[in-house]
């Protein structure tokens, strides 16, 4: 099991048939609790390649920022979690030529043989977020504990701020 307190949560069917020749049933996907989602955001770093993403243990507060070779843009807003699997990201990325509206951004999660698979909403595809034992290619590897990039995001946040 990829976290605890996973047995009771609310089973969805596997997408893939059962092998004809097989006598194990599929396995069942299962929907992470918020608290467990919880558990894998706050307090961490999202590294991008060009960017990162901050998700705030407390007050739930998002800050995230990207940087081109001419551009950069920052978001800032807040982050939360569902009971049926969900982190959404409400916030508004704003750069020296543009500044959006507050938007919401949802990831939903669901645990299959013991990995944890993410997609983005509402029809992204399915992908190995975090695997017991970790596995190289998931996405969790790209998390960092703290807030690791607060420097980069003030630096990007000041630059757009001075020439608006």
């Amino acid at each position: 099991m990829a976290l605890p307190g996973t047995s009771h949560a609310a089973a969805a069917k596997d997408s893939a048939p059962a092998k004809a020749d097989s006598a194990i049933a599929p396995i069942a996907a299962t929907v992470p609790t918020a608290y467990e989602l919880q558990l894998l955001y706050a307090d961490r770093t999202w590294i991008w390649e060009n960017g990162a993403a901050y998700f705030a243990k407390g007050n739930r507060r998002l800050e995230a920022w990207t940087s081109g070779q001419d551009s950069a843009s920052v978001a800032e807003g807040r982050w939360l979690v569902t009971k049926d699997g969900k982190m959404c990201m409400d916030v508004a990325w704003r750069s020296n030529s543009y500044k959006g509206k507050q938007r919401r951004t949802c990831y939903s999660h669901r645990i299959k043989d013991g990995t944890i698979e993410q997609r983005k909403d509402p029809d992204g595809e399915w992908y190995s977020f975090k695997r017991t034992p970790e596995g190289p290619s998931d996405e969790y590897r790209k998390f960092e504990s703290g807030d690791t990039k607060a420097a980069r995001f003030e630096e990007a946040r000041k630059l757009i701020d001075s020439k608006n």
